[in-house]
C-alpha cells in the first residue's frame, strides 16, 4: 500500500484536529502547549490590553495555527535491524524527530475510507493522532528483531533441515542402501513438491481461522516427527510416502510466516528481514553438511545407517524448535501477554507506536482481524487478481536455471570422485556465497527502489554459468579430465551463489496485493507456483542424459534467456499500469476521489488509489 500512501498523503489537507509537529523542532507537541506563552494574564480584558500585547497574541495564534496544519514529512527510515546501535555515532539529532509517516488518516475526507476492521485486533491501539520519534521507533523494531524475526530465521532452519537433509543422505548412499536409482529420486522430490505445492493454501487457510501462533508450531512438531520416522525407511513406498507426509505438513509454513511477519513490519523493513529468513536456508546447507559429517560416522552402530541416525536426530532438533514456537509466538503486538510472560513484550506506549507506524505504511493491513477466516469466494477473487500475475510468472521462471544442478550437486560431486566428508564440505562454499548475496541484493532493491531490474540481474548472474556448464568438455563430468574436474565445481559453485529474488519477490507480491485476503493467498500462490517450478525443473536432468546432462543444459541456457526478457516485460506492464490509474484518479476532484471510495465496488488493486511497486 506504500503507493497509495504517497498518492494520498501527498494531496492530504491538514486536520486541525490532530496534534501538531513544532515547526523546526521535529518533535512532538504537547496538547497544552497552547494555553502558555504569549497569552495574557486572565484578569486582563481586551479592552485594557495594550497594542503590543495584542499584536502578540496575534503573532502566537498564527504560528500555532500553521503549526497545527504543518503537514508531516515523508522520510526514508532504517531498514536494517538493530542500525540505531551504530547510527548514534552520527548524533542524536535523527532519533529526536518525528518519525510518524504521513497517511491518509491525517485527511478528514478519505481517513474514515481507510479505518481498521471493527474486530481488528489492535483496534484500542489505534490513534491517527498518535506522534512518536524514530529513537523511540527503533526501539520497538529492534524488540521486535529480537523476539520475532530471529525466531523466523530459527524456525526456518528446522524447515529446511528437514527437506534438505536428503541431500547429505544421498552422498551416504542412501539410494543404494534402499534399492532406488536417480530417476526413482526424482519421482520422490516431485511427490514432496507436489505435496508441498498443494498444501500452501489450505494451510494459509487454516492458520487464517485459528492463527498462525497455533498453527504453525503445530506443523513444525509434525512434520519433525516424520522426519524421524525416515529412521525406519524400508524401500520405495515407505520413501515416497514420507516425502508426501513431510510435504503436506511444510507447505503452509512460507506463506504463513510471511503474513505473521507483516503484523509486525512495515512495508520497506519487510524484504530485508525475508532475505534473512531465506539466507537461513544457505545457512542451513552449511550447518546441515557439518552435521552430517559427525552424524554420519555412526555408521554401523546397532547395524544401522549413518544416514538413518542422522534422519533421527535431526527430527529431535525440530522438534525442539517447534516445541520452543509453541512459547515464542503471540497473536499481535498487542497480545503479548501469556502465562509464561505475564509482563509481555511492550508498554502501552510502545503498542501504540507498533500498531499506528504499521497502519500509517498500509491501512489495508486493518482491514481483516487475526482469527478471521478467507471465504472460498476470496480465495477466488484473490486467485483472479491479474495485476499479481506478473509476480506468479517470476515465480516459476526464476530459479530454473541454477535448480538441476542445485539438486544434483552431491550426486555430482560424488561422481567426480569426492569422497563423503569432501562432498558435504564442498558444498558450502555456493551456499555461504547466496547467503551474502540474497541479503546484499535484497538491500540494494529497497535502497533503489527497484525490483524487476534486480530479479533480470538475478538471469544475467546465471547465463554464463549454464553456458559454461554447456560447453564443458565431457571429461570434465566424469573425472577423465585430470584438473577438469574443479573447472565443474567452480563454474557450479559461481552459479549457485546467484543473489536470489526470492525474498524481493514475496515482499512484491504483499506490496502489490492491496488487502490482507489477497496478501494471505498471493503469497500461498507465489510459493506454490515456486514448488511448481521445482516440480518442472526436478525432471530437467535425466538418467539417460547424464552424467553431463547436455539437453538439460541446453534446455537451462534457453529458459535463462526467456528469464530476461520476462522480467522486463513485468516492469513495462506495472509501469503502463500506474500511469493508467493516475490518469484516471487525477481526472478526479477531491470530493469526486472521496465519493468513489465510499461507493466503489472495486477492491484491493483494483483501487485507481493503488499504486504498483516494480
Amino acid at each position: 500500500m506504500a503507493g497509495d500512501i504517497e498518492n494520498l498523503a501527498g494531496t492530504a489537507a491538514p486536520d486541525p484536529n490532530r496534534d501538531a509537529v513544532i515547526s523546526g523542532s521535529n518533535t512532538p507537541r504537547n496538547k497544552d502547549e497552547s494555553s502558555s506563552g504569549a497569552n495574557t494574564p486572565p484578569d486582563k480584558s481586551e479592552k485594557e490590553m495594550t497594542a503590543q500585547e495584542i499584536e502578540a497574541l496575534k503573532t502566537r495564534a498564527i504560528l500555532e495555527n500553521e503549526a497545527r496544519n504543518e503537514q508531516l514529512t515523508k522520510q526514508k527510515g532504517p531498514t536494517i535491524p538493530a542500525a540505531s546501535f551504530w547510527m548514534r555515532k552520527e548524533g542524536n539529532e535523527f532519533f529526536d524527530q518525528v518519525a510518524t509517516q504521513p497517511s491518509v488518516f491525517d485527511d478528514p475526507m478519505l481517513a474514515p475510507h481507510f479505518q481498521p476492521h471493527p474486530k481488528y485486533e489492535n483496534l484500542h491501539r489505534f490513534d491517527p493522532t498518535e506522534r512518536w520519534t524514530w529513537g523511540e521507533e527503533m526501539k520497538v523494531t529492534n524488540r521486535i528483531d529480537l523476539k520475532i524475526t530471529i525466531w523466523a530465521c530459527i524456525a526456518f532452519f528446522g524447515l529446511d533441515l528437514g527437506r534438505g537433509n536428503l541431500s547429505q543422505a544421498n552422498s551416504a548412499d542412501f539410494l543404494e542402501d534402499l534399492g532406488m536409482g536417480t530417476n526413482d529420486y526424482n519421482t520422490g522430490v516431485t511427490i514432496f513438491q507436489i505435496s508441498f505445492l498443494l498444501a500452501e493454501i489450505p494451510s494459509q487457510m487454516i492458520s487464517k481461522k485459528i492463527g498462525p501462533d497455533r498453527w504453525i508450531p503445530f506443523i513444525s512438531c509434525s512434520w519433525a516427527i516424520v522426519c524421524g520416522a525416515q529412521f525406519f525407511l524400508s524401500g520405495r513406498a515407505s520413501f515416497f510416502a514420507t516425502r508426501a507426509l513431510i510435504g503436506m505438513l511444510q507447505g503452509g509454513f512460507i506463506p504463513d510466516v510471511v503474513l505473521y511477519l507483516t503484523y509486525f513490519f512495515k512495508s520497506t523493513e519487510l524484504p530485508f528481514r525475508l532475505s534473512l529468513f531465506w539466507a537461513v536456508r544457505r545457512i542451513t546447507d552449511i550447518v546441515a553438511p557439518i552435521l552430517a559429517f559427525g552424524i554420519l560416522r555412526m555408521d554401523g552402530i546397532q547395524g544401522r545407517e549413518g544416514w538413518r541416525w542422522m534422519f533421527l536426530i535431526e527430527g529431535f532438533i525440530m522438534l525442539s524448535i517447534g516445541t520452543w514456537s509453541w512459547f515464542m509466538m503471540v497473536p499481535s503486538p498487542t497480545q503479548t501477554k501469556a502465562w509464561h510472560r505475564p509482563k509481555g513484550w511492550f508498554t502501552e506506549r510502545e503498542e501504540k507506536i507498533l500498531v499506528n507506524r504499521v497502519l500509517r505504511d498500509d491501512p489495508t493491513k486493518g482491514d481483516m482481524h487475526n482469527r478471521q477466516a478467507i471465504t472460498l469466494k476470496a480465495l477466488w477473487k484473490a486467485f483472479c487478481d491479474f495485476d499479481l500475475w506478473p509476480i506468479y510468472l517470476f515465480a516459476l521462471i526464476w530459479e530454473m536455471p541454477a535448480g538441476p544442478p542445485d539438486q544434483y550437486l552431491t550426486i555430482t560431486l560424488r561422481r567426480l570422485g569426492f569422497d563423503t566428508f569432501q562432498t558435504n564440505l564442498l558444498t558450502i562454499p555456493a551456499q555461504a556465497g547466496a547467503a551474502v548475496t540474497i541479503v546484499i541484493m535484497t538491500w540494494m532493491s529497497e535502497h533503489f527502489d527497484q525490483r524487476a531490474i534486480f530479479g533480470a540481474f538475478t538471469q544475467i548472474w546465471m547465463l554464463p554459468c549454464v553456458v559454461a556448464l554447456l560447453t564443458m568438455p565431457a571429461g570434465a563430468f566424469t573425472g577423465d579430465g585430470g584438473g577438469n574436474v574443479w573447472s565443474v565445481f567452480a563454474v557450479t559453485t559461481v552459479l549457485l551463489s546467484f543473489p536470489s529474488p526470492h525474498a524481493i519477490h514475496v515482499s512484491w507480491a504483499s506490496r502489490n496485493s492491496h488487502s490482507v485476503r489477497t496478501r494471505a493467498i498471493s503469497t500461498a500462490l507465489y510459493n506454490m507456483i515456486v514448488q511448481l517450478s521445482r516440480v518442472i525443473h526436478a525432471n530437467i536432468y535425466r538418467e539417460e542424459d547424464e552424467p553431463i546432462y547436455r539437453n538439460g543444459n541446453r534446455a537451462l541456457v534457453g529458459i535463462c534467456i526467456a528469464n530476461i526478457c520476462i522480467y522486463a516485460g513485468g516492469r513495462f506492464y506495472y509501469m503502463w499500469r500506474n500511469k493508467s490509474k493516475a490518469r484516471k484518479w487525477g481526472a478526479m476532484t477531491r470530493e469526486e476521489q472521496s465519493h468513489y471510495l465510499a461507493t466503489t465496488s472495486q477492491t484491493g488493486s483494483k483501487r485507481l488509489d493503488t499504486r504498483f511497486k516494480y
